[in-house]
Order: C-alpha cells, then sequence, then structure tokens
C-alpha cells in the first residue's frame, strides 16, 4: 500500500496515512532536520518522487535510459571521490 505523508504545519507535525484512508498516523512531533539541516518531510517527498520515477520507468523505455544514465554519472562520481580520499592520506 502507498503511503502518504502530510504536514499541516510545514514539518513540525507530521502524519503518514495509506492512500485514500483517512486514518493517519502520528510520525513526528517536531521539526526533526537531518544532517544536511533539511527538514525530514523534505527527504520522505524526494524519496517517494524517486521511488514514483523508478515505477514509471518500467514502462518508459526513455526514463529508464534516462535513470541508467544517472545510475553511470553517480558511479563514476563516487569512484573519483574515492581516489581523491585515498591519495590525499
Amino acid at each position: 500500500m502507498t503511503k502518504v505523508f502530510e504536514s499541516p504545519d510545514n514539518g513540525n507535525t507530521i502524519y503518514s496515512r495509506d492512500f485514500g484512508s483517512s486514518d493517519r498516523e502520528l510520525v513526528s512531533e517536531y521539526d526533526t532536520r537531518t544532517s544536511d539541516g533539511r527538514p525530514l518531510h523534505e527527504h520522505i517527498k524526494e524519496d517517494q518522487l524517486w521511488g514514483q520515477i523508478r515505477r514509471a520507468a518500467k514502462t518508459n523505455p526513455a526514463l529508464q535510459i534516462a535513470l541508467d544514465h544517472v545510475k553511470v554519472i553517480y558511479y563514476l562520481s563516487k569512484q573519483d571521490n574515492d581516489s581523491v580520499q585515498h591519495h590525499s592520506v
């Protein structure tokens, strides 16, 4: 079942509920910030978006190709960062 996350107060209180249901569950009662300073609800929304993109790519060849390119760029940049970190020690 798809989860919906809602906040009536810009992230200070976060609720989750199953899509199509009005019964909700409290997830957080304060403005939870992550290590990058962004509110937790922004990360949740972004994760949901990436999930939707991955699901849509299963039936959309152009989107799947774009995701494949993103993966290649990610792996190459990760290798570059790992290489720089090992050489700077």
